[in-house]
């Protein structure tokens, strides 16, 4: 597998910057050809690098709402629950769990008492305390640094360097470091697997 390099990285920035960029312009400000951009990106989602392109909506100018930060103290044993409620909430804009499990968004919630609205979207026993602060403003950034190109070993947690492969395993992209480390998380899927169908 080729490791990452610098083109890859400023692709990415420049992807990031807006997505809908066409490969020309890009192959322009890297000096490659467009179907040269268009093999890295294919490479870089087939390495789940590129996970998917999208949008970032200024959800103000949709629907009528309050901006707000939620913080959220949950039941230790209702963290992955409450995090798989509010992603499916159409108010709820991101999701973040911090290292101390505790909950954090940014919503738009129609115009009402905070805390009704988040009784309609997520089981409100499961939570111990939670903290409301209102928005001015929200700006979203991603950057993009030589740092972020470090893939990691599915099987031993090594970082993938250029000898390293990459496989579907059960439909999805796994990194592996080594042929070794390959083979034995494939043989080890495949025993779970036969045993999961008996």
């Amino acid at each position: 597998m080729k490791t990452p390099d610098e083109t890859d990285l400023e692709i990415l920035r420049l992807l990031a910057e807006n997505a809908r960029r066409p490969y020309s312009e890009i192959a322009e400000h890297v000096n490659l050809s467009a179907p040269a951009v268009s093999d890295r990106v294919t490479r870089l989602e087939e390495h789940g690098i590129i996970r998917q392109f999208t949008i970032d909506i200024d959800r103000s100018q949709l629907r009528d709402g309050i901006p707000v930060l939620v913080r959220i103290n949950p039941r230790l044993s209702a963290v992955d629950s409450l995090r798989q409620e509010l992603l499916q909430a159409e108010d709820v804009e991101h999701v973040f769990i911090t290292a101390a499990s505790k909950i954090m968004i940014s919503a738009t919630p129609p115009h009402r008492n905070i805390g009704e609205w988040l009784q309609t979207i997520i089981k409100m026993e499961n939570v111990r305390k939670y903290e409301v602060q209102l928005l001015s403003d929200i700006d979203w950034s991603v950057t993009i640094t030589g740092t972020d190109f470090t893939l990691t070993c599915t099987e031993c947690g090594n970082t993938v360097g250029a000898d390293g492969t990459a496989t579907r395993v059960g439909g999805e992209l796994q990194q592996f470091c080594c042929s070794s480390c390959q083979t034995t998380f494939k043989k080890r899927y495949e025993k779970h697997h036969k045993e999961a169908e008996m």
